[in-house]
């Protein structure tokens, strides 16, 4: 059996605040997931999202520290148009999450964009520009 990748992991620093970003992003996390010590989503195509706050690391793993500055994990979130690529990013830093690249035409052929969730970690938005 060859190991495939099944979940993605994000340790958070506010489960709730974290857990509402996601949810802007149209994510179906379960109501009442704010008070869980862990919180999994499952993706279409059967892939996961999994958050731990960093206490409940820290509960099995006394050694473990967060990094200065986030950048824990970076993910990429595909759009069905260029056009929504800047509403969604319009909407995220409208809600007060800090835009990191505005929407941009990249030179590999995608509109693109850059939005930090509330640990800072970097939230890719893309589209095919054409």
């Amino acid at each position: 059996m060859t190991p495939r990748l099944d979940a993605i992991g994000i340790t958070t620093a506010d489960l709730g605040a974290s857990l509402a970003f996601y949810r802007r992003l149209g994510l179906d996390i379960p109501a009442g997931a704010e008070s869980a010590p862990h919180v999994e989503a499952t993706l279409p195509g059967g892939m996961r999202l999994l958050w731990d706050t960093e206490d409940v690391i820290r509960s099995f793993d006394p050694a473990w520290a967060a990094t200065a500055g986030g950048e824990r994990l970076g993910l990429a979130f595909l759009c069905d148009s260029p056009a929504e690529v800047d509403s969604v990013y319009d909407t995220l830093t409208g809600a007060g999450y800090e835009g990191r690249l505005a929407p941009w035409d990249a030179v590999w052929g995608q509109r693109y964009a850059v939005v930090l969730d509330p640990d800072g970690s970097a939230v890719s938005l893309f589209a095919n520009a054409s």
